[in-house]
């Protein structure tokens, strides 16, 4: 994964959105657009500095979870966080969106939900939460939950 270190922090969240191809960018449009997306983001964070967002196929996914995490399979959202600070945040996202919509088919939620959970999911890793412990996902978890509702989206973790 490249990353980019800007050469100057700019005073507010730039946010990047990349498409891995056509077919991503034609899923993704039927989905949410750029600016939603970014409405996620920045809701989901106060900081200055930059967030790419990169939505990928399964190929693509599965290639970047068996590299980084030694998981042979796409997984939903890859989170490589690289400069945070009390005020600034620097995160590559990574979204397998054809992960993201069988899911979302699986689990009974709109792609559309489901994609914003996994936004500002991946923007609290960028930031520094985590749910590798009990006490930790509690804790992300009720943020995201709080996002999620102040964005007009229902608790993620109710089954439907």
């Amino acid at each position: 994964m490249p990353i980019k270190m800007p050469a100057k922090i700019s005073p507010k969240l730039e946010i990047e959105i990349q498409l891995a191809s056509a077919a991503i960018e034609n899923t993704l449009s039927t989905i949410a657009s750029a600016n939603l997306i970014k409405k996620w983001v920045k809701a989901a964070t106060p900081h200055k500095g930059l967030i790419t967002l990169r939505f990928v196929n399964q190929a693509e996914g599965k290639k970047l979870n068996a590299a980084f995490r030694n998981k042979d399979k796409a997984t939903n959202v890859l989170t490589f966080p690289y400069g945070l600070t009390k005020e600034t945040v620097m995160a590559d996202i990574i979204f397998c969106l054809p992960v993201i919509t069988k899911e979302a088919r699986e689990q009974g939620k709109a792609a559309k939900a489901h994609l914003a959970h996994l936004v500002i999911h991946g923007c609290l890793h960028a930031q520094g939460l985590d749910h590798e412990l009990e006490k930790e996902a509690k804790k992300m978890e009720a943020r995201e939950i709080a996002l999620l509702q102040s964005l007009g989206f229902t608790n993620p973790y109710i089954p439907i």
